[in-house]
């Protein structure tokens, strides 16, 4: 079993945490769309135009990486979102949505009462996920996150949920899964 990547959504549809355990996919240099030709005449800018110091490849690559992350969570949220919508229209109140499979991952999906959604990407071969999910919930949230006093009770940007406790537990019993 591979585990992707785990997210947390609150009751406002943002997502206040995610993490992932294998390395972003490396892009290709000859990738036309992230890594357009450079030409000579497009080196040097014209004589009236003032010259801009060169941006930092690294502040650039970081804002790059977090704006696509932000982008993969809205998407999946969008998704998540449909999915149940459309499952409890056609199934009725009593049928939950739990997760869907593609051709590359499936979702596991579990809602709390108090509106929180636990979202893991596994591989196709995985079985369901939502005990896992209702453990990490149980076991790592509720004990390093809620019962922290320290936490705030909204949690605006992730505040009070990126605790060295509650990622250093997450990050054990997921690879413990592994």
């Amino acid at each position: 079993m591979v585990v992707y990547s785990f997210y947390i959504f609150d009751r406002h549809t943002e997502c206040i945490y995610s993490k992932s355990w294998l390395p972003p996919p490396s892009v290709s240099s000859h990738d036309p769309l992230t890594n357009p030709p450079t030409h000579p005449q497009h080196q040097q800018p014209p004589p009236h135009q003032p010259q801009q110091p060169p941006q930092s490849t690294t502040t650039t690559t970081l804002t790059l990486t977090q704006k696509q992350s932000s982008d993969n969570a809205k998407l999946l949220f969008g998704t998540v979102f449909s999915l149940r919508n459309m499952v409890r229209k056609l199934g009725g109140p009593d049928d939950a949505f739990i997760s869907y499979r593609t051709a590359q991952y499936k979702l596991h999906y579990y809602e709390t009462a108090s509106s929180l959604r636990f979202v893991m990407l596994t591989d196709v071969s995985t079985l369901s996920m939502r005990n896992v999910l209702h453990q990490i919930y149980i076991n790592l949230w509720v004990e390093y996150v809620v019962k922290n006093p320290l936490s705030p009770v909204e949690h605006k940007g992730g505040e009070g949920v990126r605790n060295e406790l509650f990622e250093l537990g997450l990050d054990q019993f997921v690879r413990g899964l592994m």
